[in-house]
């Protein structure tokens, strides 16, 4: 590599005000041509206003742009996708019931017959598809592609545009492991053709294994650049966080009691008329986590919704602490049932309610916050406020609205307001995804926490190392059923096998 060379992309003295908050505070970086840079720090440090930046979504209050070595202006994304910048966004933006080719050409469909067009960059995807290995059927309707294939369209989208600068945020926030895989060995081929690749990610992992480089921002600020062979992910998490970060589960061991969710027998059908969950049976116990494993898409999220109150059960029987289930979420919580959903933006969160709203979202009934038919606003925010300072959630404002906060202090918001409830069954899917190093660290903490007050677990994550970490059995799931238990402690590739369908153990371990 031509160290000589220009910088690919220089920024200097950056910065970026909304109100009060300063989200950017003289901000330098410099990426080198040709290199996967990351650029990581907590939710809310700035990362990704300082992309939208760069992108021509917003325009710095101060400061200046290079693209190799040349003072650039990017007034809005049409500049920026001129200069040759292509930007993958966390949530796709994507017309699902468009093709795949119609998602590729829009926009950008360049003249007035429109099949003349359409030739032409079906021509041209297949290019691409051939010279990045970015397989793709032209004619599959986003909707009908797995979330990693969608993906695949955004980024074939910025190469059909000409993009030599690829920016990602957070591009495995919704992928699974295998996918996310996938996705590392396309950003080293598109490396390998001399693109330039921006990584924004709070994932220590993901940095360590596919950049080069990495910057860190901590509060609006640029704090630090390494070599990513020269550092470590504890010195990355101490940055980030601006202390020490226990990067391991510190949890003792378990000491269950009781059986507090038992689930026999159960199959859950989804909104197509497809099993989803498949004669499922298992048992949690007082002081302890029972972690499901699996490849989403396997039944989990069903599982969980079902034993929620939130989906129909085709057939068997859930017990709560004894007693069989009502399919009435209000009721399981009055019953000591708390869920944490997988999806807090859809199932957890009602993104335009301020906070203290959300904060007692589900329990707003209690005779607390109620005076007659009247809701007692300043109740709800003084509860929200304990809850505020008990989690750290920032910003510590009960009446701002939940939208404004980042993903990690959101999922706060939701896990504070069902582990506060002294449950005696706590359901968690998905307890860190979005969710930067210093909020994983205090969630896990807290999970545990619960499992010692006595509490059971049934925690579905995706991330089968935060399911080795804190939980105390191993459940993997694979089309619809449990196809093994484990112990924490086994391996990861025979966890794998056993994610992927092969059990040449059928003992439990």
């Amino acid at each position: 590599m031509d160290t000589s060379a220009p910088h690919a992309i220089e920024l200097s003295g950056i910065n970026k005000s909304f109100g009060p908050v300063h989200a950017n505070k003289d901000i330098d970086l410099a990426i080198r041509p040709g290199t996967i840079h990351g650029i990581i720090g907590e939710n809310g440090a700035g990362k990704s206003t300082l992309m939208s930046i760069l992108y021509g979504f917003y325009q710095a209050d101060s400061g200046w742009i290079k693209m190799k070595g040349e003072l650039t202006v990017i007034p809005d994304s049409q500049s920026a996708i001129k200069l040759g910048i292509g930007m993958v966004h966390q949530h796709f933006m994507l017309v699902d019931n468009f093709t795949v080719l119609e998602n590729i050409i829009l926009g950008a469909e360049g003249g007035n017959i429109l099949n003349s067009a359409m030739r032409r960059a079906r021509s041209e995807l297949l290019r691409l598809e051939e010279e990045y290995g970015l397989k793709v059927d032209p004619d599959a309707l986003i909707e009908e592609l797995p979330v990693g294939l969608q993906q695949r369209v955004e980024i074939l989208k910025a190469l059909y545009r000409g993009a030599d600068v690829l920016i990602l945020d957070e591009p495995t926030g919704v992928l699974t492991p295998s996918e996310a895989d996938h996705l590392f060995r396309i950003l080293e081929q598109l490396k390998a053709q001399g693109k330039t690749i921006l990584l924004i990610t709070h994932k220590l992992r993901e940095i360590m294994a596919i950049t080069d480089e990495v910057s860190v921002m901590r509060r609006g600020e640029m704090v630090a650049t390494r070599q990513t062979a020269e550092t470590s992910p504890e010195e990355l998490a101490e940055l980030m966080v601006g202390r020490r970060v226990l990067l391991q589960v510190d949890k003792g061991e378990a000491h269950p009691g009781d059986v507090k969710l038992s689930v026999d027998n159960l199959t859950v059908r989804d909104g197509r008329g497809v099993d989803m969950v498949k004669s499922v049976s298992f048992q949690v116990k007082s002081g302890e986590i029972v972690g499901i494993a699996g490849v989403a898409g396997n039944g989990q999220s069903e599982l969980l919704q079902a034993i929620a109150g939130m989906r129909n059960v085709l057939s068997g029987t859930i017990t709560l602490d004894g007693q069989p289930l009502e399919y009435d979420p209000a009721v399981l919580r009055q019953r000591g049932l708390a869920h944490v959903p997988e999806d807090r933006h859809h199932e957890g969160l009602v993104l335009p309610f301020e906070e203290n709203e959300n904060a007692v979202l589900g329990y707003h009934g209690d005779e607390k916050f109620l005076k007659g038919p009247f809701l007692q606003i300043e109740a709800m925010r003084t509860e929200a406020m304990e809850k505020i300072e008990k989690y750290d959630i920032r910003p510590p404002n009960p009446q701002l609205k939940t939208a404004n906060f980042s993903g990690g202090n959101q999922q706060k918001i939701v896990l504070a307001r069902e582990m506060e409830r002294d449950p005696i069954v706590l359901l968690i899917g998905q307890p860190t995804r979005g969710v930067d190093v210093g909020a994983i660290e205090f969630i896990h903490r807290r999970i545990i926490e619960m499992r010692d007050a006595g509490k059971a677990v049934l925690l579905v994550s995706v991330e089968l190392d935060e399911i080795r970490s804190l939980s105390d059995r191993v459940l993997v799931m694979f089309d619809g059923h449990i196809v093994g238990e484990r112990s924490p402690e086994t391996s990861e590739s025979e966890l794998g096998l056993l994610m992927a369908g092969v059990n040449n153990n059928e003992a439990v371990a």
